[in-house]
Parts: structure tokens; sequence; C-alpha cells
């Protein structure tokens, strides 16, 4: 058998999602590429690693268990190249993070230069719900969460790092008058929410219960991507973190409807276990954004302060 290092992590990762365009998401790679090397390393082997039924994507007993085996070859790979770099002096390991996706919008600017300054460092980052989020972070297998409402459910520590703002949109061709609208406007308009298990509908939900708001749920989307599209097409309006938005403000796609009494504000916090025992990788990036924070938000979010 001959197969790769680079067959080995694409399998893995194909293991890992069950699907193939995930994979090369995940991976930076295009689905062909990903395609080519799952075939190469297939014909290595008899017995089927996976099967395609309709058009999912099954990984079956045998293959589990060379998943198995290429999870464990591959951390050792990373043992060796971990340990070179120690003995060289340099900081090495994993920085493991889940950010609710809102937070793509922040955390890779609190990354950048750590990442860039210590090359010995893997980050691996889930962005995902904040449901997923905490459930992540309860099971301890990450070093930090990225969140803009604190779990009550778990002792935590935390760091607050910068405003979170969220403002209720409309695209461009709705005609709205300059001046604040009482919280009356929301009988005319229909509200696209986020989905169940959203930082975002949390936050939106606990503003409307408190205010009383008479709001009309339109439909409800499973990612803020999606939320801004539809909003964009016209399809609603919605209340949707400053954050997201900006490049659709600065294009006239999307404005903001003035509402008393908005923006609704939060706070975006890293988080971990209270009990944590932090790697050196994460204590380090611990103390890098500690030291960092006010020039980074100062250099990417003065923006923010327009609005």
């Amino acid at each position: 058998m001959n197969y790769t290092l680079h067959q080995l992590q694409v399998f893995l990762k194909v293991t890992q999602t069950q699907s193939i365009t995930k994979a090369a998401e995940d991976l930076n790679l295009t689905q062909p590429a990903v395609s080519i090397q799952l075939k190469n390393f297939q014909d290595q082997f008899e017995i089927p690693l996976y099967e395609v039924v309709g058009r999912q994507l099954f990984v079956t007993d045998f293959g589990k268990e060379i998943a198995i085996a290429a999870e464990n070859i591959l951390n050792q790979v990373y043992a060796i190249n971990y340990k070179t770099m120690a003995f060289k002096g340099q900081l090495t390991g994993r920085l493991k993070l889940s950010i609710v996706s809102t937070g793509k919008y922040v955390m890779p600017y609190f990354l950048s230069d750590f990442m860039k300054n210590n090359e010995g460092v893997e980050l691996l980052m889930d962005v995902t719900n904040k449901a997923k989020v905490i459930e992540s972070l309860e099971k301890n297998e990450v070093d930090f969460a990225l969140v803009s409402v604190l779990p009550e459910s778990l002792k935590i520590d935390n760091l607050e790092l910068m405003q979170n703002k969220l403002y209720l949109v409309a695209n461009s061709k709705q005609k709205f008058k300059s001046k604040k609208y009482s919280k009356e406007i929301f009988e005319e308009l229909p509200l696209i929410y986020r989905e169940k298990g959203s930082g975002t509908r949390l936050v939106m939900e606990k503003y409307i219960a408190e205010n009383d708001l008479p709001v009309r749920k339109k439909m409800e989307l499973t990612s803020n991507e999606a939320v801004k599209q539809a909003v964009i097409a016209g399809l609603g309006c919605s209340i949707m973190p400053l954050i997201g938005i900006k490049n659709e403000l600065n294009s006239g796609d999307l404005q903001i409807i003035p509402v008393k009494g908005f923006p609704i504000k939060s706070t975006w916090n890293l988080i971990w276990l209270k009990s944590k025992n932090h790697s050196p990788v994460a204590n380090s990036f611990l103390n890098y954004i500690k030291d960092k924070k006010s020039k980074i938000i100062k250099e990417n979010f003065d923006w923010f302060e327009e609005y």
C-alpha cells in the first residue's frame, strides 16, 4: 500500500463530515480534488470504505475502523511536528475554538497576528449556532468559545471582547422616514427569525418579550447569511447584528430602520470552563488577547461607533 498522509487527511475529513462537499470546504480543496484522493485511497483496499446511497455518503464499518487508524497516524505526525518545533523553541500545539455563526465576523481579527507569530500553532475552529457551541464547551472539546449571550447552566470564566449591536433592518427598496418609529411598526413588518439555538434569536426574542413588541413571524432560517439574503431579496425584515452587515450597509443593499429602543446591545465574550486546565497554547492566546484587545478593536472596529 502506498497511501499518503494527504489521502489519510482527506478520508478522515470525509468520515467526519459525511460529505465530500463539506470535506472540500473544510480542507480548502475543490470537490473533484477530494473525490480523486478518496478514490485513490479506496483503490488500495479490497473492502469498501464507504458507499453512496442516493446522494448520501455512508462510511462502512470497515471504513470507520480505518478512520480511527488514520486519525491516530495523523495525530502522531502532528506530535512529531510539534516536538520538532518545540525543540527549536517555538510555541506548538492546537488551539481549539467554537464560535457562534456571527462570531466569524469578529474572531478572525483576534486570531490573525497570533497565528502569524506562532507558526507551530494549529487552529481548529468550529463555526455553528449557540446551542452547539455551549455543547462543545460543556464536553470540554474546545479551549474557548465565543458567544454574545453567556450560558447560565455552566460554571465559566469570561473575557469581554467588544460590544455587539443589533438593529432592525430592511432592504433598500423600502421607504422609511428618518424619524424614530415606535414599536407599532412591528405590526406592519414580516419578521425573519434565526433558528432555535441561535444566540441572535435568543437576544431578539428576549427583547421582543420584554418590550411586548407586536411581531409577525414570517419565516425561520438557519444562518445569518441566509437571513441577510432573504432580507435583501425583500422577503421580510429582521433584527440583525451590525457586525455582519457592514458591507451591505455600505453598498446600499440593506438599511437600518430607525426604531425607538434600538440598537439592542450585548457583549461578545470569550468564555471557558472555570475548571479548565489550559494548555501552553491556550494560555498564550488568552494572554495575547488581554494584551492586544484594545489595539485590535481600534484598528478593525472603529466603524462600529458610526452607528
